[in-house]
């Protein structure tokens, strides 16, 4: 495994920003990693890093304690903070230069010039940081935390604040790099998880709540299908939530409705027997998938 979690805890005072989660993750996968504001995500990803230490518990990166192991584990480790910390008064080039440095690069200037290629980068080597746009900012944080070839890119909120030609590029940079490291990636946009990453992760209140592909997660929340029906003419919210197996009714709009079923039961015959009894013709009817929004919410407003 690239990433192993066993009961991971972090405890600040009296609070528990991390509470015992437990996760694994392959190498060469993307996984998005989401949770609400406070939720236990930044403090996870700085565990991963070496950046602080964990209350209890225990987290390795390719074999090694992320505790006993720190400065091995920043060599194996790419880490863009939300933040994104920059000398804006250095050209780009220059500051590449500077961090390759830190990570003492062997032949610097040609990982230099690889990095400003794969980044997309080198047209505006030659300006200096605080002259860029957010989006070529966020490129060259993503440059500095890949100088190293890490083997782990943990990319906290990348794609904060951009426009959204900015995010198609950056969205599209993060997918080619993906190809050949392990990703966690943090973020509060949910369409950029369902379109990069292969497995979800949330964090609620410190609690691991879901650790599942996107489409495994949209089964176990429904419980059962969900499809979205139209009437020929109007119904009742009560028949339809009166009927054998249905677990949830919701009206989208018109004679337009959104209906669960549980487990065991088939919610497609059911209201097709249910439109044939009551002299009612179905216009329309497709299987309904919750969106990872609606899943996160489901997941992170429980009490």
């Amino acid at each position: 495994m690239s990433v192993q979690v066993k009961q991971l805890t972090k405890i600040y005072g009296t609070q528990k920003a991390v509470d015992g989660i437990s996760f694994d993750i392959p190498e060469g996968a993307i996984v998005g990693l989401l949770g609400p504001n406070g939720a236990g995500k930044s403090t996870t990803m700085k565990i991963l890093t070496g950046f602080i230490p964990q209350t209890s518990g225990m987290a390795t990166v390719h074999g090694l304690d992320v505790e006993k192991n720190s400065l091995e584990i920043r060599r194996l480790t790419g880490y863009l903070p939300e933040s994104n910390p920059l000398y804006l008064d250095m050209y780009v080039q220059e500051y590449l230069h500077y961090a390759a440095g830190f990570y003492e690069v062997n032949d610097p200037a040609k990982r230099v010039k690889q990095m400003l290629e794969m980044t997309g980068l080198g047209v505006e080597q030659h300006k200096k940081i605080g002259q860029l746009s957010k989006g070529y900012r966020q490129r060259v944080g993503l440059a500095q935390a890949m100088l190293h070839d890490p083997k782990v890119l943990i990319l906290d909120e990348p794609t904060s604040g951009l426009d959204p030609n900015q995010l198609v590029d950056i969205r599209a940079l993060i997918k080619e790099i993906g190809k050949s490291k392990t990703i966690i990636l943090s973020t509060h946009i949910m369409q950029e998880v369902e379109a990069m990453c292969e497995r979800v992760l949330i964090i609620n209140k410190g609690k691991l709540v879901a650790n599942d592909a996107v489409a495994q997660l949209q089964r176990k929340v429904a419980g059962g299908i969900t499809v979205q029906v139209e009437f020929s003419d109007a119904v009742q919210q009560r028949e339809l939530r009166s009927l054998s197996g249905i677990q949830e009714v919701r009206n989208e709009q018109g004679n337009q409705w959104l209906v669960t079923g549980d487990a065991k039961t088939d919610v497609r015959k059911t209201l097709f027997d249910y439109a044939v009894r009551s002299g009612k013709t179905v216009l329309s009817m497709s299987q309904h998938e919750n969106s990872l929004e609606e899943i996160f919410r489901e997941l992170t407003q429980k009490p």
